[in-house]
């Protein structure tokens, strides 16, 4: 979460993605480095035992959130201006 932030904060438009588990934790680590409510795509859990079908599934979740995250208000510009 914090690379994809100060990436952003550079002007390099970024999107994180996390698992449904870790949603939390990703939200706490966004507004330790201030950007509560920063949007990150969402994949079940876990992720690290899954095989290729199981990691393509995963990112055919994923593509569609990053692909909108990255399109939408505040890309590139300052972090938790997502939502």
């Amino acid at each position: 979460m914090a690379d994809v932030i100060f990436l952003e904060r550079r002007g390099v438009p970024s999107a994180a993605i996390c698992t449904d588990a870790l949603q939390a934790s990703a939200n706490a680590m966004a507004a330790l480095h201030g950007a509560p409510g920063y949007r990150y795509a969402i994949v079940p859990h876990p992720v690290s035992s899954l095989d290729a079908d199981g990691l393509r599934a995963h990112a055919e979740l994923a593509a569609p959130q990053v692909l909108e995250i990255l399109r939408g208000p505040g890309a590139g510009g300052e972090p938790g201006r997502h939502s």
